[in-house]
């Protein structure tokens, strides 16, 4: 798989030391479309991120050509997965697959790093998940009604947020149903806050 480089990349700048993170936007929407009702939410990399779900829209695009339906939520997660672990050695990028499709209704899928794929109620991920995995584990419930699944998403982006320096400033959610796909966009000046920030 070929690697591809934002535009935008510093250049001429040294900081003499290595492996220094270094965040170019804290706005990014890192939720990715994949096709009309399948969307990936990125972690980690953002060059690897692009290139893998670059090449995964094509595949899956293909794929909804050659079966004359629209894709199943779990082959566009194979996808992911197939890319993820054929490349394991190059990628520094994770994945969430969601989406809605006929056959199984709405569906979350984790590609982690390596290609591992699991298909979980909700799952979370990135630099930001480790301060949430409490707050997740204890108000996550089944069935939740659009507004509790945006409120529970919305609270645990704001706690990644408010702890950890590189998971973003604004909140970037999709509602996909049945019924299409609706954006919602949080500015951090918006969202809740839990603690002194």
């Amino acid at each position: 798989m070929e690697r591809h480089y934002m535009d935008s990349k510093i250049k001429g700048v040294s900081t003499g030391v290595s492996n220094v993170n270094y965040v170019c936007s804290k706005t990014i929407n890192k939720l990715i479309q994949v096709h009309d009702r399948i969307f990936c939410c990125i972690a980690g990399s953002l060059a690897d991120a692009q290139a893998v779900t670059k090449t995964a829209k094509f595949q899956i695009s293909l794929h909804s050509i050659q079966m004359e339906s629209p894709p199943l939520v779990k082959a566009a997660a194979s996808v992911m997965k197939e890319l993820c672990y054929n490349n394991k050695e190059e990628l520094q990028a994770g994945f969430i697959t969601a989406g809605w499709d006929k056959k199984k209704g709405p569906q979350v899928y984790t590609v982690a790093l390596g290609g591992m794929l699991l298909s979980l109620p909700f799952t979370i991920g990135g630099s930001g998940s480790t301060y949430i995995y409490g707050y997740t584990d204890a108000k996550y419930k089944p069935d939740m009604s659009r507004e509790e699944c945006l409120q529970f998403a919305t609270n645990a982006l704001a706690l990644a947020m408010g702890r950890d320096n590189v998971s973003g400033g604004v909140a970037h959610l999709v509602v996909i149903t049945e019924g299409g796909v609706e954006h919602v966009v949080i500015p951090g000046d918006k969202l809740p806050k839990f603690h002194d920030e």
